[in-house]
């Protein structure tokens, strides 16, 4: 549910208008759209230079999922592993453009560690793999935009944790 959209049915399940504090919230909200906008933009428009620039930081760090038998081994496993990547990218944008992080815990984070644990993936690798979504996405960003965008991954990153 967007910021907008929480407020309105907040403070009517309330009966009440919306408070001071969520009004100037909303005015935060539209006052930096345009900046919202941007970010989701370049980040879908740099979707495979940051995969890129991820998957290579993941194989770095944890040699043996391309190694035989590992869980990115070929080509095929590799292409799924790359397209999870996309998808989590998508949710962050997702995140940016709504200004809150519901619709990530529903879409990305509810029952995703069962899913990986179901398929023999390891957690600690996906932790690592979005900590290097992240760490490639904002080197296209600016420090401001930057810190737009990684409380979303960090949620991810909770989220996959607990």
């Amino acid at each position: 549910m967007s910021v907008v959209s929480k407020i309105i049915v907040d403070a009517d399940n309330e009966l009440r208008y919306p408070s001071i504090g969520e009004l100037e919230g909303l005015k935060t909200y539209f006052s930096n759209s345009d900046e919202r906008i941007f970010i989701v933009r370049l980040l879908r428009d740099k979707q495979q230079d940051i995969i890129k620039l991820a998957s290579k930081a993941i194989f770095q760090i944890h040699p043996e999922y391309i190694a035989p038998g590992g869980n990115a081994e070929g080509a095929r496993k590799r292409s799924l592993c790359l397209r999870d990547y996309g998808w989590y990218l998508r949710l962050v944008t997702y995140g940016v453009l709504s200004g809150e992080k519901e619709s990530i815990e529903k879409l990305g984070v509810v029952g995703v560690k069962e899913m990986y644990n179901s398929l023999g993936v390891p957690i600690l690798g996906m932790i690592d793999s979005i900590e290097c979504l992240k760490n490639a996405s904002i080197e296209f960003l600016s420090d401001s935009q930057a810190d737009c965008v990684i409380p979303y991954f960090d949620f991810i990153i909770l989220g996959m944790s607990n």
